[in-house]
């Protein structure tokens, strides 16, 4: 099956810098990573692309490219499209035997972010895309060619756990708030079942937004569906606690975090809390900032049984049809509103600081983040990464 990959791999002409393959190089994180390694490092980069066939994926990945760089052709020498998918047997490759011997190194975050789809359909792409990415790695490690396995999960694993979570916490008898925080944590599991055997290490970020500098995001989802129906006064009052945190992460924090630590500390079996912890945001401050932006009255914060049994059946019935289903589709988010769960990450932070990579307070970029979706139109007028970054220099 090695025919279906779309490029070189001829090693010597990379200066006998090894591949290294990304799931879900066409997503948000991965396409950051995607340029990370681009234009970072001279290293042949294998993205595994969701398509039926050689011409599509290829079609994908030069879509991507051109989104990051501004030129869809840039890096050809040394980007391999795999068209493959992560739920189908060998990735749909027929033989994973070419794609072992190719790469050294590993990243899949390929996933269902949508805190909607069941938990079959969530288990399909998070559980079993990880179990046969595993098979992958362990193929790899028997022929001697793996270096590392880097497993991008979430913070919330945590699921409805209180207090803190520490990043040497996993299944501390949590419950979990919808299909999404339930597969990942079925998918960490697998991985963590093989640390003994594999070069791995795990990356559990928060909640992801846009970029600090640009304000540039791919997906509108989590606090983007709030913010947006708080923007068109859809809130009166929403089931919130002013004190629960809010633990927000620019992309580029999460990228550059996991590019350098991947790329430095590769398979050190540790666990990283890529995330805000202790500058994490409050809900109430979160509501500050956004009432301040858009010029609105602050959303009364009212216990989260009291909103669903007295002022959820009102708002759903009353208003304009548009800003009653921009509160059905925000609604989904607020469970992440009541959290009371702390995530500790003083050990990512120390290694990190070392490199200078640091999370920033949300407050200091949130007015970017706001700028940039109201350019977007929340995502309805797509705006490419490379003019987002144009955009911010310019000002």
């Amino acid at each position: 099956m090695q025919d279906q990959a779309v490029g070189t791999r001829d090693r010597s002409v990379f200066g006998g810098e090894e591949g290294v393959l990304l799931t879900g190089a066409t997503g948000f994180v991965g396409m950051e990573l995607l340029a990370r390694f681009l234009e970072r490092t001279r290293r042949t980069v294998y993205a595994l692309v969701r398509a039926g066939d050689e011409r599509h994926a290829r079609e994908r990945l030069r879509a991507t490219v051109a989104s990051l760089v501004g030129d869809p052709c840039a890096y050809e020498d040394r980007i391999v499209a795999v068209p493959g998918d992560v739920t189908h047997p060998a990735l749909g490759l027929g033989s994973l035997d070419w794609l072992a011997d190719e790469v050294t190194d590993i990243i899949h975050g390929a996933a269902s972010v949508s805190f909607e789809l069941g938990l079959p359909e969530s288990r399909s792409i998070n559980v079993e895309g990880t179990r046969r990415m595993l098979e992958l790695a362990a193929l790899g490690a028997r022929r001697g060619w793996l270096r590392s396995f880097s497993y991008i999960s979430t913070a919330y694993v945590a699921g409805e756990h209180a207090g803190s979570f520490d990043e040497g916490d996993f299944d501390v008898g949590q419950t979990f708030r919808n299909a999404y925080e339930c597969s990942k944590f079925e998918a960490e599991r697998l991985v963590r079942e093989r640390l003994g055997e594999l070069p791995i290490s795990i990356f559990r970020p928060s909640i992801i937004v846009g970029d600090r500098r640009s304000g540039w995001t791919q997906t509108f989802n989590v606090l983007y569906g709030p913010l947006r129906a708080f923007a068109r006064g859809a809130y009166a009052a929403v089931p919130a606690r002013r004190t629960a945190p809010v633990d927000v992460v620019s992309v580029d924090y999460v990228a550059d975090a996991i590019f350098a630590l991947a790329h430095r500390r590769p398979g050190d079996g540790r666990t990283y809390h890529l995330t805000a912890s202790d500058d994490a945001a409050t809900v109430g401050e979160l509501i500050d900032l956004a009432a301040e932006r858009f010029e609105r009255r602050p959303p009364v914060t009212v216990p989260p049984s009291l909103y669903r049994r007295l002022v959820h059946p009102v708002t759903v019935r009353t208003g304009a049809a548009r800003r009653r289903r921009t509160l059905r589709r925000s609604e989904v988010y607020f469970p992440y509103f009541e959290i009371d769960t702390w995530f500790e990450d003083r050990a990512t932070r120390s290694t990190l600081a070392q490199q200078g990579i640091r999370p920033a307070p949300l407050a200091d970029y949130f007015n970017r983040l706001v700028d940039f979706a109201l350019r977007a139109d929340w995502g309805r007028r797509p705006i490419s990464r490379h003019t987002a970054r144009k955009q911010a220099r310019a000002h």
